[in-house]
């Protein structure tokens, strides 16, 4: 469990060498916080390169609008385009309680096909919003994104306790969207997209500040290399839903 009061955490700022506190073989606090630095960039390079990948694969296979590959699949319907929208679940499912027997390389050939699966998903976005109002939503929703993700990096204040109530949260609006899939309720629609944004914006801080303090739980070990998958994949989340949620407000419908 992390000690919230080791005082690697918070003697200098990210980057910053100090010397050691002269303890024979203690580590310098500066290797300690370069070591964070690289930790913390591989998993900010992971999801954004998952998240491209995601878009360059739904922009592709939503070429050709109603004659596209997508509204073959989706408008349809049939089994392809529910193996398609719940394949990412089942590898999500498979990643988190499948790492202790997973090697690094499966993990990261699990989170590659699940960003190409997304993609193939998510492609439908394309079909039922104009280019320009989801190229908007994406742009604010990196810029919120950075935000949040500085704070969670940055702030002294435990965010831990947030993280109960916040999956909490997750589950509530699972269950709404089951229950308006039913009742077609377009105010509740439109408080399940504003309880989401804020629901996944509080998750990006969390997961930030979680996967910060995992690095030195974690490093030297090989859960080190794992982590950086499997948080990239948490962020990747938090990215991806707080952006859909978002769609729903800025995004304009095709006619």
């Amino acid at each position: 469990m992390a000690n919230w009061n080791d005082p690697r955490t918070t003697r200098t700022p990210w980057g910053e060498p100090a010397a050691s506190a002269g303890v024979v073989g203690a580590p310098r606090v500066g290797t300690v916080d370069q070591g964070l630095r690289s930790y913390m960039l591989s998993i900010y390079n992971y999801m954004t390169s998952g998240v491209l990948l995601t878009g360059i694969v739904a922009l592709l296979f939503s070429s050709g609008g109603v004659n596209s590959p997508a509204a073959k699949v989706f408008l349809t319907g049939g089994p392809l385009a529910w193996i398609l929208m719940l394949a990412p679940l089942a590898i999500v499912f498979a990643m988190s309680f499948g790492a202790n027997r997973f090697a690094r390389s499966t993990l990261q050939m699990l989170y590659w096909g699940f960003a190409v699966l997304m993609g193939l998903s998510l492609s439908t976005i394309f079909l039922v919003y104009t280019g320009g109002s989801i190229a908007a939503t994406f742009f604010a929703t990196a810029g919120a994104f950075a935000g949040l993700s500085l704070f969670g990096y940055t702030t002294k204040k435990d965010l831990s306790a947030f993280g109960t109530f916040l999956i909490m949260g997750v589950v509530g609006l699972i269950v709404a969207s089951l229950i308006n899939m039913f009742v077609q309720s377009p105010g509740l629609m439109w408080a399940i997209s504003f309880l989401g944004v804020l629901i996944f914006a509080g998750l990006t801080a969390y997961d930030t500040q979680r996967l910060k303090v995992s690095y030195y739980t974690m490093r030297g070990t090989e859960w080190a290399g794992k982590m950086v998958v499997l948080g990239a994949l948490s962020l990747y989340l938090d990215f991806i839903n707080m952006f859909l949620f978002l769609l729903r407000f800025m995004g304009n419908q095709r006619s």
